[in-house]
């Protein structure tokens, strides 16, 4: 029976440190867990606080956006208004022209001929 009592001794002392094995390969899994569940706080945190910033840009950008649109129609506005007084003045150049040589004429003295 001692043999028995020996085998189951050391049966015993096996289980004991296959047991104490688990424990701390468990104990070293969990500090890994949570050094993950550290990491992926962090990783929310700064997805949150991205996400925010990227809001805050795109709402920046949109009015940003908008400004440069409402530049561009002016000048365009203005550009056109601009290209109308040009074509005006030459009108009002050559009319002018015609008349002050229509002028010229009239006021030159005439011929003897011309009686």
């Amino acid at each position: 029976m001692t043999q028995q009592g020996a085998a189951l001794q050391t049966y015993n002392n096996e289980l004991v440190k296959c047991i104490e094995d688990l424990c701390f390969k468990r104990d070293e899994l969990n500090k890994l867990i949570q050094q993950e569940e550290a990491e992926k706080a962090r990783l929310q945190h700064d997805i949150r606080v991205l996400t925010e910033k990227l809001s805050r840009v795109n709402e920046s950008l949109a009015h940003r956006l908008n400004a440069r649109a409402e530049f561009d129609r002016t000048i365009a506005e203005t550009e056109a208004a601009y290209m109308k007084i040009l074509e005006s003045s030459q009108t009002l150049l050559s009319v002018l022209k015609k008349e002050t040589g229509n002028l010229a004429k009239a006021t030159e003295p005439r011929s003897s001929k011309d009686h």
